[in-house]
């Protein structure tokens, strides 16, 4: 029995049962309780009334004899005719239950006790009822424990002679009463002995209706559903041949067992088809990860083909910029054309053991079995890099993308899939950080390379409390009278043990992290502090702007406006002194969150800039939607201006068309005169540069300014 069923329906059914029956014994045993406390309370009431009836029948008796008694001792008192006295109260003393006969004159002495040898006469009366019998002036009834005292005053015409006292005995009335009680009570006890029997009888059936329905559920509520899910556990494992309960039965159990029946017939033909679902990728109609790991732990084992093979991790590039700017049907359309390129490569090149599988999003990976896996697997990454590289027409526009390769080999990389799987992610990560549009094979050094970013991550948060990070800012001259006019602001961090830390570096690995955010906006506060407190010039006039990067995620996280306003408020820099700088991608990849973005800053009166303007695919046609008040041509135009005659012509059309826009330019990288000179030539408005330069902190900025 399985732990799921350890207290199944028949042990539940079972303990209810056992409940019930619990509870009805309790009940029998409370009515037994209640009939033995009514016997005692009927016994009680018994013998009261029996007691009371005695007391009853003496007190009528007393109150007669002693009427009577008194009357004929009215005369003999008067005349003191002690022999008569004495006569009357012996022959009253005769009668049945009587125990005492007192006659007593008016002062309360003893007359007659009904003794011959009158011990007491004369004498006064001290017993305890005596005194209420002494005063009273009529009949008196009296009790103690043993008796029933009546007393009644002895009177000749108006003259109080005396009294009697005359004093039942209650043994009598006690004995009848016990006799009264003992017969009640063994009534009682033959009628408790016949309803105890009935009790007994009905527990007795009680009991077998129980074992009855027990019996009954297991026969046809138990057994069926434990049929059930004998063939359910089985169908679970895959085994759709076990066989099916049938049941001739019309009640609900019945219906049960046959709409199991037709549910396990349904399971069982469209098993295949599940199956043939979940192991192919639904747009590509490749193979998918699943089947994809289960090929790759087959050709692992010892009983499979074995040899060499090799993984190739192809993820494309820069494809969340398509989703973005097209949508993501161009975004299928593509996968759909990458999935056919890859094909026909891998139909080419892979060999007939080769498989293609699709892992999700834009990732597609190749396995490769059989002879030079090394120089197949090269072949196959530089044919996938060349085809995919070229431009794609989706929904009417042409699209230039390009795909990151990761290699790996078995056996000598890894001997285990996940091994493998997790070493062509890192190769294929690799090829991105190369450049993109390339391949790489998987080395035990790129495992260190991921050890040192996630090192790196790790010491990048909490940086800046530790006071590693500070600014550096490099000064921005006008062009027309080489006049300092501001500069951009640069993040510099220096690590206790590995030293200087290039901004390539972790800039990238904080955007990866998300801690960008966090670090942006504490860049964006220093800056803006620090250039609060620049004067230039001896007129005290704050002129001098400060531009600060801004990253794609801060852009796209929605509250950048916010953000900069409530700096400007806190520091007191007013908003034309600070210039935001984008990347072009960042501002194209969304342009109508951008625009949106960048309208609430120009509102503000903060002004934007585009950097490392004219390395992007969008070039300038942009710059109409987009509202941004300046572009910084990238260095690597600026750098070959004096040589290269393209870069010359490309440089001086960006100048010519942004300022037909109303647009300012920024030229950086100037490191040489020459290169000076032409930018000022054509009309360049600002630039920056080693030349004109270098970055200094806030300290040396002031000196500089002074």
């Amino acid at each position: 029995m399985s732990p799921r069923t350890r207290f199944g329906l028949q042990a539940q059914l079972a303990l209810a049962l056992g409940l019930t029956l619990a509870m009805v014994l309790a009940l029998m045993g409370v009515l037994l309780q209640r009939q033995r406390a009514m016997q005692a309370e009927v016994d009680l009431l018994g013998r009261q009334a029996v007691e009371a009836m005695a007391a009853e029948g003496l007190t009528r008796r007393g109150a007669a004899m002693a009427q009577q008694l008194a009357d004929a001792l009215a005369n003999p008192m008067y005349y003191s005719d002690l022999d008569a006295i004495g006569t009357l109260v012996r022959e009253a003393r005769r009668q049945p239950d009587v125990a005492y006969v007192l006659v007593f004159d008016a002062a309360g002495n003893m007359v007659n006790d009904g003794s011959w040898d009158m011990a007491s006469y004369g004498q006064p009366m001290h017993d305890p009822l005596a005194a209420r019998a002494l005063a009273s002036t009529g009949r008196l009834t009296q009790w103690t424990d043993e008796t029933i005292e009546v007393s009644q005053g002895v009177e000749l015409g108006q003259a109080r002679l005396g009294g009697v006292r005359i004093g039942y005995s209650l043994d009598e009335a006690k004995a009848s009463e016990e006799r009264a009680a003992g017969l009640l009570r063994g009534r009682l006890d033959a009628l408790a002995r016949r309803h105890l029997g009935w009790i007994a009888a009905l527990l007795g059936g009680l009991l077998c209706v129980f074992l009855g329905m027990a019996w009954y559920a297991q026969r046809t509520l138990v057994r069926p559903i434990r049929a059930l899910a004998q063939s359910a556990r089985a169908i679970g494992v895959g085994d759709y041949d076990v066989p099916r309960p049938i049941s001739q039965r019309r009640d609900e159990v019945g219906e049960l067992v046959r709409a199991f029946s037709e549910m396990s017939e349904s399971i069982s033909r469209h098993d295949r088809d599940v199956r043939r679902m979940a192991y192919t990728d639904a747009l590509t109609g490749l193979t998918n990860r699943l089947a994809f790991r289960e090929s790759l732990d087959h050709r692992l084992l010892p009983r499979g083909s074995g040899g060499q093979l090799a993984l190739l991790f192809a993820d494309i590039d820069d494809f969340k910029r398509v989703n973005d700017s097209l949508g993501h049907e161009a975004g299928d359309e593509v996968l759909l054309h990458f999935a056919s390129r890859i094909r026909d490569a891998v139909q080419r090149l892979g060999g007939d053991d080769a498989v293609l599988a699709r892992f999700g999003g834009d990732e597609f990976v190749i396995m490769i079995q059989g002879g030079d896996v090394r120089a197949a697997a090269t072949c196959l990454a530089q044919e996938m890099v060349q085809l995919l590289g070229q431009p794609l027409t989706v929904q009417g526009r042409q699209v230039f993308l390009g795909t990151s390769v990761g290699i790996t080999l078995f056996p000598e990389d890894a001997a285990s899939a996940s091994a493998l799987m997790k070493n062509g992610d890192v190769a294929m990560y690799q090829a991105k950080m190369a450049g993109k549009n390339c391949f790489r094979f998987y080395s035990r050094a790129m495992d260190q390379a991921v050890e040192r970013r996630v090192r790196l991550e790790a010491a990048l948060r909490g940086a800046w409390d530790r006071d590693e990070m500070s600014l550096v800012y490099q000064p921005i001259y006008r062009l027309a009278d080489n006049c300092i006019v501001g500069a951009e602001a640069l993040l510099r961090w220096q690590h206790p043990e590995m030293g200087a830390i290039s901004p390539v570096v972790f800039i990238e690995v904080a955007e990866q992290s998300g801690l960008i955010e966090q670090i942006g906006a504490r860049v964006l506060r220093a800056a803006c502090a620090a250039a609060a407190r620049w004067h230039h010039g001896g007129d005290g006039t704050d002129t001098l702007f400060v531009s600060v990067n801004v990253s794609p995620r801060q852009l796209r996280s929605g509250d950048l406006p916010e953000l900069v306003t409530q700096t400007l408020r806190d520091t007191g820099l007013s908003a034309g002194r600070l210039h935001l700088e984008l990347t072009e991608t960042a501002v194209i990849g969304d342009e109508a969150h951008a625009s949106t973005m960048l309208a609430k800053l120009h509102r503000a009166g903060v002004k934007v800039w585009l950097d490392d303007f004219g390395t992007g695919f969008s070039g300038l046609s942009h710059l109409r939607r987009v509202p941004v008040d300046g572009v910084k041509i990238d260095r690597s135009f600026v750098a070959d201006l004096q040589r290269n005659p393209d870069d010359l012509a490309l440089t001086t059309a960006i100048i010519a068309m942004a300022h037909s826009l109303g647009i300012s330019v920024v030229a950086e990288g100037v490191e040489k005169q020459g290169q000076f000179d032409l930018l000022r030539e054509r009309g360049c408005d600002l630039a920056q540069g080693f030349w004109l330069g270098y970055p200094l902190n806030e300290d040396e900025f002031i000196q500089l300014l002074a």
